[in-house]
């Protein structure tokens, strides 16, 4: 097996909702063949798929319904220190809660966590030991 993430899907309530914060918000590429039922970016190495959560649980079989924590979070390694902040920034501006601020980490980088309109939680981290390109 190649060691590799292809796609992450999040299973969203409100559909145009959520393109709206990743395509205009966060500024993320929007794939241009989508359809009205699912939404795809590109990014570096990854896409991010948008799904409507009750489809998407149809799919997998499982029930939709659920809340709290799961025990997953998603990622966004910068460059800078500046950048942790700003990309946090502009996350509130498009519709995130931020839900930690960022600070000094115990690992020596520095970061901070937003939830997206969906609930979906995002850290978003510079580590001045490991890039991830």
């Amino acid at each position: 097996m190649e060691p590799r993430i292809s796609i992450i899907t999040l299973g969203v309530n409100n559909l145009p909702r959520a393109v709206q914060f990743y395509r205009d918000g966060l500024g993320l590429p929007l794939f241009d063949q989508n359809t009205e039922s699912i939404a795809f970016f590109q990014n570096a190495g990854t896409w991010l798929a948008l799904y409507p959560r009750e489809a998407l649980a149809d799919d997998i079989g499982i029930d939709a319904k659920g809340s709290g924590f799961s025990g997953v979070t998603l990622a966004h390694n910068v460059r800078t220190r500046e950048e942790v902040d700003t990309l946090l920034d502009i996350a509130v501006t498009a519709g995130a809660t931020l839900v930690k601020p960022a600070q000094d980490t115990f690992w020596g980088g520095y970061s901070g966590y937003f939830s997206d309109p969906e609930g979906y939680l995002w850290e978003i981290a510079w580590n001045p030991h490991f890039w991830i390109e």
